[in-house]
């Protein structure tokens, strides 16, 4: 449900909003970068709040929040010539600060708030078998994320950019709004459980010592670990560069020759693959030291990143998909996983908060970074080479890190 402020839920409305708007590519990703830097910069406090209004409120104001924010960006080209009506401004100024405001909103509840508190509650609920659950839920998370540009399209073109933007802010706004007051909970406790519904067994994986025994980092407590900081700017640099190509993989699939659809089918093999990883990464966590998983999907984010920017040969394609689809299954099941296993449960949602703005952040700069290349050298690929540097800095990173709990 959080799709439609993900940039695989926007990617494909660029083209759609670049035509209503006028705006050229390079300031609709200015407009997204601002949108979602600022966003990112109120995640911290958005994760407080979680800490203490509970994982309930939370999930249905989100909702509602990004249901309303769909149904404004559906109308933002017209927005604009009312306020160019009554402001003498140029158009193209007022277009993007509207859509500056929409992104914004879009970025914070959709790839924000809504995210952060599914991933927390589990984080919340689970511990010997934390790793089993989000591999199970990384399924739907993984195969819906990497299908959703292809839906999403087919979608866009038999009704239009409008009408399904309105429709997804009703399925979200009032079908996750109902869902999460339905089902949402902040703890076990708050319904008489306990996690594992044994608080005495000790776990066994590598990493955790059972709940009763885990220590509760505070948030600057975490934030000065090494640990914190590897498995974020793994993430981070995830988020980055897949941003980036997500947002611009029609026009990265023309400049290889690829059409349109043919750009966008690149995510159903990726969608498989990263299912099938995902749900792998999950039975793994629970038994293997999440060091070693994080090093796989670095050395797999380094494949992708890297072949991406060679999409028109065969073999380089192929690698991509491989590339990206293992190291997008691993994301979801890992993001989930590390934090609460590492850190402990009581301040999870404030620590959550900083790695979700780092994540946020790094996803608003991946469009503008190679759109920046694109407008000063004529190409994509400069960019993605430079971005095959950051699985070498996280990898090492990684290597010297251990976790806090040991």
């Amino acid at each position: 449900m959080s799709i439609p402020g993900q940039t695989v839920g926007v990617s494909v409305f660029t083209d759609h909003l670049l035509q209503a708007t006028g705006v050229s590519r390079l300031e609709l990703s200015n407009a997204y970068l601002v949108g979602t830097l600022t966003s990112g910069l109120l995640l911290p406090m958005g994760g407080v709040l979680l800490d203490r209004f509970g994982a309930r409120v939370i999930v249905v104001g989100s909702s509602l929040w990004l249901g309303g924010t769909l149904c404004y960006l559906s109308l933002c080209d017209r927005i604009a010539i009312v306020v160019n009506s009554i402001l003498p401004l140029d158009h193209s100024v007022i277009a993007l600060v509207i859509l500056g405001l929409g992104f914004t909103s879009l970025r914070f509840s959709g790839q924000g708030m809504l995210t952060m508190t599914s991933r927390t509650t589990l984080g919340k609920w689970f511990d010997r078998r934390r790793g089993f659950v989000s591999g199970t839920t990384g399924v739907f998370v993984s195969f819906s994320f990497s299908i959703a540009p292809l839906i999403l399209s087919t979608w866009i073109n038999s009704f239009g950019w409008r009408y399904t933007w309105v429709t997804m802010a009703a399925i979200v706004g009032i079908g996750m709004g109902f869902v999460g007051w339905l089902f949402y909970r902040d703890n076990p406790e708050e319904c008489g459980l306990i996690m594992d519904g044994d608080a005495t067994t000790p776990a066994t994986t590598g990493d955790t010592f059972g709940e009763n025994k885990i220590r509760d980092f505070t948030r600057s407590q975490a934030l000065r670990t090494r640990i914190f900081w590897a498995v974020t700017l793994t993430l981070s640099s995830h988020a980055l560069v897949v941003t980036g190509i997500t947002f611009h993989i029609v026009d990265i699939g023309a400049e290889a020759g690829l059409s349109q659809i043919q750009a966008v089918s690149l995510f159903l093999p990726m969608a498989i693959l990263s299912t099938i990883v995902g749900y792998s990464m999950g039975l793994s966590a629970d038994r293997v030291s999440l060091k070693y998983l994080f090093l796989f999907m670095i050395v797999f984010q380094a494949i992708g990143f890297t072949c991406a920017a060679n999409l028109g040969i065969g073999w380089l394609r192929g690698l991509t998909i491989v590339g990206l689809g293992a190291s997008g299954g691993c994301f979801s099941t890992l993001s989930t996983v590390a934090l609460p296993r590492f850190f402990g449960r009581m301040h999870l949602g404030a620590i959550a908060g900083v790695q979700m703005m780092s994540m946020v952040c790094a996803s608003a700069i991946g469009p503008s970074f190679l759109a920046v290349f694109k407008d000063q050298l004529g190409s994509y690929q400069p960019g993605l080479y430079t971005c095959a540097i950051l699985p070498v800095i996280t990898l090492i990173l990684t290597l010297f890190s251990h976790n806090p709990q040991q």
